[in-house]
């Protein structure tokens, strides 16, 4: 991280606990080496052992991941992060809309077999990554699942999540996977439009469909992560864990480059 991006995450992150009188020891490492380690094994798909030693040893930086993981300190991060670019923006802190899609990705050897499985649509042996953005691409929800779990089963979970945590979405954009008893649900159960954005019988090829291009914009983000290029994680909550540190990474960086109107 660059000094003004570092000045503008440090607010951010979660106080320690040692910090606020709640016990615990402070960490041998700063803050900032930790999250330059991991943002660096994100970026550049490299295994744990193989950080270079400019960062802390690789066990203190697994270390931090898990221990941020389990807590939900990346996710409560993450989310701080995405309010102040939502704000920066000129929106609200919190959506009122989002778009719901799901990518497969081939798993590597590491992923075990419980929580893989095969994809007929899409030829793909591994997971699947199901997300909830907002209308700027930002990340709302995320979960990971074998690949032959269907778009409409993991989507009544994931809905849940999000109504939990952001109660002012009303409105969700979904793809034609979508359709079925699942619209209906989401309207008694949870008080939300899930309208669907389809295909019209005289598109041909590649068509930039509304709202659904805005979602598929973030997966090609994640993809830039190389880490993210497959699924390499044993655990399905470190595979998600790696896709809240991605999007950290453009955050941060977004949040401190210069705006269009800023560079007239």
């Amino acid at each position: 991280m660059t000094d003004v991006e570092w000045a503008a995450v440090r607010p951010l992150l979660p106080v320690p606990a040692w910090l606020q009188g709640r016990g615990g020891q402070p960490e041998g490492y700063c803050h900032r080496q930790l999250l330059d380690a991991v943002r660096y094994l994100v970026a550049g798909g490299i295994s744990w052992r193989a950080m270079p030693a400019d960062f802390p040893a690789w066990g203190r930086v697994y270390a931090f991941f898990r221990r941020w993981r389990e807590h939900g300190l990346i996710a409560e991060f993450h989310d701080r992060l995405r309010g102040k670019v939502r704000e920066r923006e000129g929106r609200e802190s919190e959506p009122t809309a989002g778009i719901i899609d799901a990518q497969s990705v081939k798993g590597s050897a590491s992923v075990p077999t419980v929580s893989r499985g095969f994809d007929g649509g899409k030829k793909i042996n591994g997971r699947k990554r199901h997300i909830v953005t907002d209308t700027l691409g930002l990340l709302l929800a995320v979960a990971v699942t074998a690949a032959n779990i269907g778009d409409r089963d993991a989507a009544t979970s994931l809905l849940q999540c999000l109504h939990l945590r952001h109660r002012d979405i009303t409105l969700v954009w979904a793809d034609g996977g979508y359709t079925g008893s699942l619209v209906e649900w989401c309207r008694q159960k949870l008080a939300l439009t899930l309208e669907i954005v389809k295909r019209t019988d005289d598109m041909t090829g590649f068509v930039v469909l509304p709202r659904r291009w805005v979602v598929e914009r973030t997966f090609a983000w994640l993809l830039s992560s190389r880490r993210l290029a497959r699924d390499y994680e044993t655990l399905p909550a470190s595979s998600e864990a790696m896709i809240h540190w991605s999007m950290v990474t453009r955050m941060s960086r977004r949040l401190t480059r210069p705006r269009a109107a800023d560079r007239r």
